[in-house]
This record gives C-alpha cells, sequence and structure tokens, in this order.
C-alpha cells in the first residue's frame, strides 16, 4: 500500500499566508496524503480562510490559544499518516517536495531515517528565495548532525523534515513550555532517536520572513528567556546523552556563547546558570561583544540603550526590505494582469 503523508499546520494570526501553505500542500504531487489545519485561537480571519479549504482531505479545526507545540500535538493527535510533514502557516513546499522524500524513504527501508532536504528565504516572492548551503546539508549521523548545527549556528528549517510515524511517536510530544526554538528542542529529540538523517537535495522548502513578533524572536520577555534557556538546557543533555567528549562539551559551550546575548545584561541569574554550566563542560563564557557602532552607544548610554538601538536598527532593516519587497510584488502582478 502507498504510505499514507499527513500535513500537519498549526495556525495563528495567519491570514495573510496560510491560504498560500494550504495551496502548497494540496499541490503536492504525493497524492496519498491528508491535510490538517489546527487553528490557535486565531483573532483575525484565519480559521474562516483555511475553512475554504476543508474537504474529506482537508480536515479544520479550532481550539483556545495555547502555544504553536499544542496545536502542532492536536494536529498529531488527529492524522492518521504513516509519515508526518510539518508545515508552517506562512511556509511553501515546492510541489514535489514530499515525493522526492518519500521516494528516499523507501529507498533506505527504514523507519527510523530522518528525511531532510534545503530551504531559502523569501517575503513575498517564493521564486527569490535564496539557497545557501549550509553543513547540515548531506547525509549525517545524528551524532555528527548536531555538532555541525552548534559547530557552525546553522540551523534546519521545521518544514525541511518528513518523520516517519514510527520516529514521531519516539521522539514524543512538543514541549508546550517551549515558546521559541521549541523546533530545535522537538527536532534534536527525534535525531537523538533516529538511525541518521538522509539530504534529498532537490526537495525545497520555503521559508518566509515576516517580522521581529514571529514566534522565534525573544526580545525583552521574561517568559520567553526562561523558556529558552529551558530548551537550551534540554538540547545540551541530548547532545551528551549520544557521547560526552571533548568535542561535544566544547560544542555545547560554543552553543552557550552564541546564545549569551539574549539573556546579557537583562537576566544576570540566567547568565549565572549558564556560566555555572559551561564551568561543568570544562570552559568558561565571556562577555557578549558588540559591534563598534553599538560598542560606542554601550559606553555612553549603556548596554540597555546599546541593544535596544540594535533591536530597532535590525527591524528597521526587516521593515525596509518587506516594503521594497510588496512594492516589487505589486508592480509585477500589475504588469502581469496587464499582460493577460
Amino acid at each position: 500500500m502507498t504510505p499514507l503523508v499527513s500535513i500537519l499546520i498549526p495556525a495563528y494570526n495567519a491570514q495573510a499566508w496560510i491560504a498560500d501553505s494550504i495551496k502548497s500542500a494540496q499541490a503536492q504531487t504525493w497524492a496519498c496524503k491528508e491535510i490538517i489545519i489546527v487553528d490557535d485561537g486565531s483573532k483575525d480571519q484565519t480559521l474562516s480562510v483555511a475553512r475554504q479549504f476543508a474537504s474529506k482531505s482537508v480536515n479544520v479545526v479550532s481550539q483556545p490559544h495555547q502555544g504553536a507545540a499544542a496545536a502542532r500535538n492536536k494536529a498529531f493527535a488527529l492524522c492518521h499518516g504513516d509519515y508526518v510533514q510539518w508545515l508552517d502557516a506562512d511556509d511553501l513546499l515546492s510541489s514535489d517536495k514530499i515525493t522526492r522524500q518519500m521516494e528516499a524513504a523507501e529507498r533506505t527501508q527504514d523507519q527510523r531515517v530522518l528525511i531532510s532536504c534545503g530551504w531559502g528565504y523569501f517575503m513575498r516572492r517564493p521564486y527569490k528565495a535564496k539557497f545557501i548551503s549550509t553543513p547540515l546539508w548531506e547525509n549525517l549521523a545524528p551524532l555528527e548532525w548536531l555538532l555541525r548545527k552548534w559547530e557552525h549556528n546553522v540551523h534546519m528549517q521545521t518544514a525541511t523534515w518528513l518523520v516517519s510515524r514510527e520516529l514521531t511517536a519516539a521522539a514524543g510530544p512538543w514541549d508546550t513550555r517551549l515558546l521559541g526554538d521549541d523546533d530545535g528542542e522537538y527536532f534534536s529529540r527525534a535525531i537523538v532517536r533516529s538511525r541518521g538523517i538522509h539530504f534529498v537535495k532537490a526537495a525545497k522548502v520555503f521559508y518566509r520572513i515576516t517580522n521581529a513578533s514571529r514566534l522565534s524572536y525573544i526580545g525583552q520577555s521574561n517568559v520567553k528567556m526562561d523558556a529558552q534557556f529551558l530548551g537550551m538546557k534540554m538540547q545540551i543533555g541530548y547532545l551528551q546523552s549520544l557521547q560526552d567528549d571533548e568535542r561535544v562539551r566544547s560544542t555545547c559551550i560554543t552553543y552557550l556563547q552564541n546564545c549569551l546575548p539574549h539573556f546579557y545584561p537583562n537576566r544576570p541569574d540566567i547568565v549565572e546558570q549558564a556560566q555555572q554550566l559551561a564551568n561543568s563542560l570544562g570552559g568558561r563564557l565571556e562577555t557578549p561583544q558588540l559591534t563598534w557602532k553599538y560598542a560606542l552607544i554601550q559606553k555612553i548610554f549603556g548596554w540597555n540603550a546599546a541593544k535596544a538601538s540594535q533591536r530597532r536598527y535590525n527591524l528597521w532593516k526587516i521593515t525596509v526590505r518587506q516594503a521594497w519587497d510588496n512594492a516589487a510584488f505589486r508592480l509585477e502582478s500589475r504588469f502581469s494582469s496587464g499582460r493577460h
């Protein structure tokens, strides 16, 4: 029998993008599929847009707002697939993404092998997505994959993965305590329980860049900082469960150092915990360094002013890029309509 693939879409306030995401799921050339959309108590028209696609193969449900992890757990509880494709409500899949990965899965004949693929950033125009290879874009053993992720400070986007039901069950549910990088923690669990990662170069995921309010943005939220550090400690534990040698410990220290700016100087308690964890790993964390322009602001006005300036500048850059991309999208749409 042809394996059934469940495409699971959690959605929250995604009215502007969810139709495109659902269409990309429907357009999959792998015919044996089901699509489950869980609206997580959206305050906009996300649910009504999603319901326009409801059919025998597209199930749309809603629940009170509980967070992305809870919505994903709900979607998995409702699905029947032999394989699971996670898809956020603003991202897209290439039409042959699942087909190419299922072909690889059927060649491996191992339910404990994770299937991944390449991904690229875009805003409004998917054909402008930039696919930039990283050290994770190849077949790797679980330990090597996790080490490279932190050594090179790279990641694999959520929708790139195709996961067997057996491995999904072995990984366990998404952790509802985590408010950012919950996918990093979840897939670390899946990787630890896998027998390897198989990379399919021809399959593609399109990752939409929105703004600084997206789930992964931590900002100055104490709740998100607490959740972030909890997830970090859990992921370090997963890596050490595979092996605990000098390279592993050094990589964990690198990870802590790269993440330290999230907490410094606003959360000295977390900074101290991170330092103690680094000490237990045989290393020491250094005070985060700012680039010269922010270092100057820090010297005159203090760390909080420097970090606030950095946040505002980064948000401004994203806003300008979005405005430019939106203008180009509208111009191209108008030109295309005129030709027809």
